[in-house]
């Protein structure tokens, strides 16, 4: 792997990913809670994906705020007979502006492939929503020595036909599959290495400009106590947070740990 781009900061932003956790009283509780403790930050892009039961109160009781709403998965047609399904219409319609696609969890629980993410990046950006697109790889193949190849096959799919405008509005999270709420954790070096290859990926599809500017977040079991060193990595842009984003003391502290003046 070798460095072909020279890295800048860009704005970090940290996302909260609920998953299938609170119901609407218990989300609009942690939602409430947020508010209180990150009412001065500024200097970091903060999202919370609640589940989709929560989507309509949480987004009113952020409305006006800081934290921006989001959504943990989408279909990519518009309207029809996919029972169980959400469209991009009706996220807009609450008021998101980010979407998750393509989780790990997606991926392996779920079955959704490469080509099933691009669809539902494609429909959510004609639909103004941002996607947050994950990618990553397992303990195996990291162990068989596969990362890039698998890092590079998945960017390739899942962000074909996608051009410099298209990226200006995506952002892309690296999830090592192996460190998903298993308390593993990526060293900064690993995850600085992967995330650089991710730049580069980008910039082969499209320019240096758009390289640079896309921020690509990590997700894997930070915590408030690994957060810094991850986001000093210069490539790395904040995170995607699981586990420690159902705790509102522990997700401020990751915000925090994002400020530019403490990396």
């Amino acid at each position: 792997m070798t460095d072909k781009i020279t890295p800048i900061k860009r704005k970090p932003m940290v996302a909260g990913n609920w998953k299938m956790n609170n119901t609407t009283a218990e989300a609009a509780a942690l939602a409430k809670d947020l508010i209180r403790l990150l009412v001065n930050i500024k200097g970091v892009d903060v999202v919370i994906c609640p589940p989709f039961t929560a989507l309509a109160t949480v987004g009113a009781g952020i409305s006006g705020t800081n934290i921006g709403l989001g959504a943990q998965n989408m279909h990519w047609e518009k309207s029809g007979a996919f029972t169980g399904e959400v469209s991009a219409a009706m996220l807009r319609d609450l008021y998101c502006h980010y979407v998750i696609l393509g989780h790990s969890e997606r991926r392996t629980l779920f079955g959704e492939t490469d080509e099933v993410v691009n669809r539902k990046t494609k429909a959510a950006l004609a639909s103004n929503l941002h996607p947050i697109v994950c990618i990553g790889e397992t303990l195996a193949q990291r162990k068989d020595g596969k990362t890039e190849e698998i890092i590079g096959s998945q960017c390739r799919n899942s962000f074909k036909e996608l051009d410099a405008a298209n990226f200006s509005n995506m952002i892309l999270a690296y999830e090592p599959v192996w460190a998903i709420g298993t308390g593993m954790t990526a060293t900064p070096q690993q995850a600085q290495d992967v995330h650089r290859l991710i730049r580069q990926l980008v910039q082969e599809q499209t320019d240096e400009k758009t390289a640079l500017s896309v921020r690509i977040l990590y997700g894997g079991s930070v915590k408030a106590n690994n957060a810094v060193e991850l986001f000093r990595q210069p490539d790395i842009d904040g995170g995607l947070i699981g586990g420690a984003a159902l705790d509102a003391d522990s997700f401020a502290a990751i915000v925090n740990a994002a400020l530019p003046s403490t990396i």
